[in-house]
C-alpha cells in the first residue's frame, strides 16, 4: 500500500511517497534519501526495486522528492548538506509517528550524496537505529569529484595521460578558488585557461550551481561517521566509476576504529564484484546478485526481525 505523504521542515514542504507491508502489526522502516542533484522520490529509476524488495519484506519505506523538485518546495541549489541532513531527520520523524511503523526500528538510506546527508542526520541525534550508506563516498565531494572526473577521461579515447594530468591540475586550481570564495567568472578563467579537457565540464556550470559546489566541496564525512551511535552499512559496487571505494572503504573503517567511537558503532562493509555506482550489473539493468538480500537481512538484523 503505498500513499503520498507531506513532511514539513522549517520553511519547506517536502512532497513524498509511504509505502507500507500488509502486516497487520507494526514494522521497521526506512527513509531512502537520494543523490545528488535533482533527484526526486525514486532517485530516477534506482529507488523502486529496492523499495519493492524492502516492502515484501516488510519494512516500510518512505522517500521523498528533494528541495525544489517534483512536488517539494524550496530550491536544493539554496540549501546546504545541514539543511539536506534536517530535511531526512524530518522524514523520520514522520515515518515514525506513523502507527504502523515501529519507530524505535526505523532508520536512514541514503544513496551516493544522500550517505554524505543521512551520516550527517545521524550524527546529530542520538535516536537512530541504524545508518546506510549506498555508493556513499568516504571522502570530500572535491576529492570524490576529483577521481570521477579522472576515471571518466581516462576511459574516453583519444586523451593521452599528459592531457588527463593537465585537466586534473586545472580542476585543482578551481578547487582552490572556490576555498577562497572566488566569483564565477574567475573560476571559469581558471578552468579555460590554458584549455584542458576539464573545460568543457566546467563550462557547464552557472553560477547558482557555483555557489552550491563552494558550500558543498569540502564537507567532511568522517567526523560524522567517528560521532556515529548505531550500526553502520556500507555498501558500494566494485566498479563505481563515481566513488573511490578503495579509499571510501578505508576512511569508514578507520572512522570505525577511532577512539572516540561509539560502542553500538559497528561497521559493515558490503562490497559487489562488477557493479557500478547503483549497485547494479549488467550494465545497469539489475541489482547486483544477492545485493537485496543482504541489504535486507543486515536491516532486519539490527530491528530484531529475521529475513
Amino acid at each position: 500500500m503505498s500513499e503520498n505523504v507531506t513532511i514539513t521542515n522549517a520553511d519547506v514542504v517536502l512532497a513524498g511517497s509511504l509505502t507500507l507491508p500488509d502486516r497487520g502489526t507494526p514494522v521497521p522502516g526506512v527513509v531512502m534519501v537520494g543523490g545528488s542533484g535533482p533527484s526526486d522520490r525514486d532517485n530516477d529509476t534506482h529507488f523502486p526495486p529496492i523499495r519493492r524488495h524492502l516492502v515484501d519484506a516488510g519494512i516500510a519505506v518512505l522517500s521523498y522528492d528533494k528541495r525544489g523538485v517534483g512536488g517539494s518546495s524550496g530550491d536544493w541549489l539554496d540549501a546546504t548538506l545541514d539543511d539536506l541532513a534536517s530535511d531526512a531527520a524530518a522524514a523520520l520523524d514522520l515515518l515514525r509517528a506513523r502507527p504502523e511503523v515501529r519507530g524505535e526500528a526505523a532508520g536512514l538510506f541514503g544513496h551516493s550524496e544522500g550517505g554524505w546527508v543521512v551520516l550527517r542526520a545521524t550524527a546529530l541525534r542520538d535516536d537512530v537505529p541504524w545508518v546506510v550508506t549506498n555508493g556513499g563516498p568516504g571522502t570530500t565531494p572535491a576529492v570524490q569529484d576529483r577521481y570521477a572526473l579522472s576515471t571518466l577521461l581516462r576511459r574516453t579515447g583519444g586523451i593521452t595521460d599528459e592531457e588527463v594530468d593537465a585537466a586534473l591540475a586545472a580542476y585543482d586550481r578551481v578547487v582552490e578558488a572556490g576555498r577562497r570564495d572566488a566569483d564565477l567568472a574567475e573560476a571559469s578563467r581558471l578552468a579555460q585557461h590554458p584549455p584542458t579537457a576539464f573545460t568543457a565540464h566546467a563550462a557547464e556550470v552557472d553560477e547558482h550551481y557555483w555557489e552550491f559546489l563552494k558550500r558543498k566541496q569540502d564537507h567532511d564525512p568522517v567526523p560524522d561517521a567517528v560521532r556515529l551511535r548505531c550500526p553502520h552499512l556500507a555498501v558500494f559496487g566494485a566498479d563505481d566509476e563515481l566513488v573511490p571505494v578503495a579509499e571510501s572503504v578505508r576512511l569508514f573503517t578507520e572512522a570505525a576504529c577511532h577512539r572516540e567511537r561509539h560502542h553500538r558503532a559497528t561497521l559493515t562493509v558490503e562490497v559487489f564484484p562488477g557493479a557500478d555506482h547503483r549497485v547494479r550489473t549488467d550494465g545497469g539493468t539489475r541489482p547486483a546478485p544477492g545485493y537485496l538480500d543482504a541489504l535486507t537481512r543486515w536491516i532486519l538484523g539490527r530491528t530484531g526481525d529475521h529475513a
